[in-house]
């Protein structure tokens, strides 16, 4: 099946030649008609198999000019950079289409987001928190949405945003279709699919955990943070085929320490984006690194989510992740679009346990790889490797010394003697002075 054959009208069709692309993935196309028919759907692919242009195309074909400056369409999505990514998607299908677009996300001054709102709108693309804020302000209205689309809910709740996002879905009308598409299912989504949507079909391109056929995935047994780093520089230096890497670290903190280490032997070609960089520098790493002058790119798993580069050539988790649908997500960055792609995971002893988690939930054992010789392996450890001495706290029982009984000198007139008192020893003692008894008459 190609383009063509989908009811899609002239100016999408134009745009998607524009752009190259001929035939719908399977996501796409098994969506496309059950959007069109007004249904509430549930979409679950692997990442990188086109679920942005699987919601959008039925979404602009379905929409209709009209004078009203309120939006038609609005998309929820988890992360700044994804919100960047889907207007981009949008603005490529509706280069001969007169709709009105517009991203909302934190992380910058709310003022010109609001003045933007204000003007006529047709699609809005945003982030949960920041959307609530706008609406709140009054500079915003949610009355004419007919079509809500929820991308990636799954880390929309990791994040935080579960109080946001059921404020958006009650501010909604409620005659409207719900969209949701996402690489994983997981219970909490569930409970909100069973809240807020309407009988929806469940659309699979594969089940849930799927890998992709085209990565190639591998796993290195090592020691510590310090070998994992002497086998990352190995890697890059001796792998020409290393063109484009995209590099996860589970936590910010180890982000930076890695691009401090790698940075040294690779200077102006190795990037970091995190969640505590700023938008602008986050903005320009991506773009430095989709234009080849970063070879490396490290990133946390916020960002495995707000990342569509092409091209990618190699995935490496440098640790693997807490949840096993985020390691999907990681190797998702490569292999997109049928393009062949490689993953790579250095694994320590302490992770194993993550590991198997996330080779269960796709059902299949990752290939080991030995260590190059070549590779030094560190007994240096960092201060979260070294094991926690923990010296118990035991309170001895002080012991009582061995006391007598209580004893005190009694006062002179409670002591208690075997001693005749004569009338004028009492006397004495109870009137200070002696008195004589009378004489008898």
């Amino acid at each position: 099946m190609t383009f063509e054959d989908l009811n899609l009208n002239k100016p999408l069709l134009n745009a998607l030649e524009d752009l190259g692309v001929t035939t719908p993935t399977t996501i796409q196309e098994k969506a496309f008609s059950v959007v069109m028919s007004g249904q509430d759907v549930c979409g679950i692919a692997q990442t990188g198999t086109g679920k942005t242009f699987a919601y959008l195309l039925p979404c602009l074909r379905l929409w209709s000019f009209t004078k009203e400056r309120y939006p038609q369409i609005l998309i929820l999505v988890p992360t700044r950079e994804l919100v960047e990514q889907v207007t981009t998607a949008i603005k490529q299908l509706t280069t001969y289409m007169s709709v009105e677009t517009t991203g909302i996300y934190g992380g910058v001054n709310m003022k010109g987001q609001m003045a933007v709102a204000e003007g006529k709108l047709d699609i809005v693309v945003a982030t949960p928190g920041r959307l609530v804020d706008v609406v709140l302000s009054g500079a915003l209205k949610l009355k004419n949405i007919k079509r809500l689309v929820i991308d990636e809910v799954d880390e929309m709740l990791n994040l935080g945003f579960r109080t946001q996002l059921k404020l958006v879905l009650d501010m909604l009308p409620a005659k409207r279709q719900n969209l949701m598409f996402s690489a994983t299912m997981i219970p909490e989504v569930d409970a909100i699919i069973q809240q807020f949507f309407h009988n929806p079909v469940v659309i699979e391109a594969a089940p849930t955990g799927t890998p992709l056929a085209s990565i190639r995935q591998t796993v290195f047994h090592v020691p510590n943070f310090n070998t994992k780093v002497n086998l990352l520089e190995y890697l890059l230096l001796k792998r020409s085929d290393m063109s484009k890497v995209l590099v996860f670290a589970s936590t910010k903190a180890l982000a930076d320490e890695l691009y401090e280490k790698i940075s040294e032997h690779m200077p102006g070609s190795v990037g970091v984006i995190h969640s505590n960089k700023d938008q602008n520098f986050r903005f320009n790493s991506v773009r430095q690194f989709r234009e080849g002058a970063f070879r490396v790119l490290i990133a946390t798993d916020i960002m495995a989510r707000g990342l569509d580069i092409a091209e990618v050539s190699h995935v490496i988790n440098f640790d693997m992740p807490e949840s096993p649908e985020n390691y999907m997500h990681r190797i998702g960055r490569t292999g997109r679009k049928d393009a062949e792609g490689v993953a790579l995971t250095f694994v320590t002893e302490r992770e194993m346990p993550l590991l198997e988690q996330a080779e269960a939930l796709m059902k299949i054992t990752v290939p080991v790889e030995e260590i190059p010789v070549e590779v030094e392996i560190s007994s240096v450890l960092i201060k979260s490797e070294i094991p926690e001495v923990i010296i118990p706290n035991i309170q001895l029982k002080q012991r009582k010394e061995e006391r007598g009984a209580a004893f005190h000198e009694k006062l002179a007139k409670n002591v208690k003697v075997n001693k005749k008192v004569s009338h004028k020893e009492k006397m004495q003692l109870k009137y200070g002075k002696p008195k004589k008894r009378p004489k008898k008459r």
